[in-house]
C-alpha cells in the first residue's frame, strides 16, 4: 500500500485538521467527538448537518460554508459517524430554528442519523439521499444508495436554508431536488482502505465495473471496457429512464470522479453525456464536472442528472462559499 500516511489511527483527524489550517476563517475543527464547522455561527437559519465515512473529500467537510452546510460529521474510512458527533455538531451549531439532517442512505448512516435525531432536543427534520438508480431491485434492506446527487441536494437545500426558508421548506426542498436527481457509475480499478492495506475488490485490467458503489460495492456486472461513449449511453439510459423527463426540460449535468481520474477525461465524459442528452430533447443548463464525490484514489466515474425548474436553478446559481464549492 502506497499512501501518504503517518498513522492509519490518525489518517481521518489529520486531514481534517489540514483542511482547516488551509482555510482560515472559514472551518474549524472540534475532536472528540469529531465535526467540522463554519468559523463563524450562522444566526437565525436553519442549521444543515451532513455527514459520513471518510474517503469521500471532499464530501462533506469541503461543502460546510456560506450556502451550505453548517457542519459535517466524519466517521473512519468508510464508516458511519456516531451518534455523539451529530449531536455535538448539532448544539454547535444550531441558531433557534432547527436542524436538517442530509443523509446518504446506508444502514449505518440511517441508524446512527435516527439515534441522534431521536436523541436531539432540539426541532429537527431528515432528507434521505437515495439517487443512485444502479440498485435495481434491491434486497439491500436500504434500497437506493446515496452519491453525487447528495451535493445537489446540499447546494440547493443550503440555498434554501440561507434565504431564510423554514425547516419544513428546506426539507421540501431537499425532497424535492433528491426526486428529481438521478445518478450511476462506473469504476476501472479498485481502491484501498488504508486500515486493510489491500484493494476492496479485484479487477482485471481490461474490465470495469457498471454500476459501482463509491464504498467498492459491487454494480449491475462487470464487462471488458469500451468506448467512452457506450459508456456514457448505458448510465444515462438507466438515468433517464428513471427520471422520465419530459422533452424540452433543463437539467443539471455532473460528471464527478471517484478520486484516480483525470479532468481529461471528465470533460470527455461531460461532452459526451451533453451531447447524448441534447439527442433526447433535453437541454444541459447548468454542469459540474470534477472529483466532488470520491471513493479515495478508485479510478471511475459518475454521472448525475437534476432535472430542473426556474426555482432550483435559482437555488442552483445562489452564492456559495466553502472550501470546495464556490461562485
Amino acid at each position: 500500500m502506497k499512501k501518504f500516511i503517518n498513522d492509519i489511527e490518525s489518517v481521518m483527524r489529520e486531514s481534517l485538521g489540514g483542511m482547516v489550517d488551509a482555510h482560515p476563517g472559514l472551518l474549524r475543527v472540534e475532536f472528540e467527538p469529531t465535526f467540522v464547522a463554519r468559523a463563524e455561527r450562522s444566526v437565525n437559519k436553519v442549521a444543515l448537518i451532513s455527514g459520513g465515512g471518510s474517503g469521500h473529500e471532499p464530501l462533506h467537510a469541503g461543502y460546510v460554508g456560506q450556502g451550505m452546510l453548517d457542519a459535517a460529521c466524519a466517521g473512519q474510512v468508510f464508516t458511519s459517524p456516531t451518534p455523539d458527533q451529530i449531536l455535538a455538531a448539532a448544539s454547535s451549531v444550531h441558531s433557534g430554528r432547527g436542524v436538517l439532517l442530509i443523509v446518504k442512505n446506508y444502514s449505518g448512516d440511517l441508524m446512527n442519523f435516527q439515534i441522534a435525531s431521536e436523541m436531539m432536543d432540539i426541532e429537527n427534520a431528515t432528507v434521505l439521499v437515495n439517487d443512485d438508480v444502479a440498485v435495481e431491485n434491491s434486497t439491500h434492506t436500504t434500497g437506493r444508495r446515496g452519491v453525487a446527487g447528495t451535493v445537489m441536494v446540499e447546494k440547493m437545500v443550503g440555498a434554501a436554508a440561507e434565504r431564510g426558508g423554514s425547516l419544513l421548506e428546506c426539507k421540501e426542498i431537499g425532497d424535492r431536488v433528491n426526486a428529481a436527481t438521478a445518478s450511476m457509475g462506473v469504476a476501472f480499478t479498485s481502491c484501498t482502505v488504508p486500515a486493510a492495506g489491500r484493494t476492496t475488490f479485484d479487477i482485471g485490467a481490461d474490465e470495469m465495473e457498471i454500476g459501482v458503489g463509491i464504498h467498492g460495492e459491487p454494480g449491475r456486472r462487470r464487462e471488458k471496457v469500451k468506448p467512452a461513449s457506450l459508456i456514457v449511453d448505458e448510465l444515462l439510459h438507466s438515468i433517464l429512464a428513471d427520471l422520465k423527463p419530459a422533452r424540452g426540460s433543463e437539467v443539471l449535468l455532473h460528471a464527478n470522479g471517484f478520486g484516480g481520474t483525470p479532468l481529461m477525461e471528465l470533460y470527455l465524459l461531460y461532452h459526451c453525456a451533453a451531447e447524448k442528452l441534447r439527442a433526447e430533447g433535453l437541454k444541459p443548463v447548468r454542469s459540474l464536472v470534477g472529483n466532488y464525490t470520491t471513493a479515495l484514489e478508485m479510478a471511475g466515474a459518475s454521472l448525475t442528472v437534476t432535472v430542473l425548474d426556474d426555482e432550483l436553478k435559482s437555488l442552483w446559481d445562489a452564492p456559495v462559499h466553502t472550501a470546495a464549492l464556490r461562485w
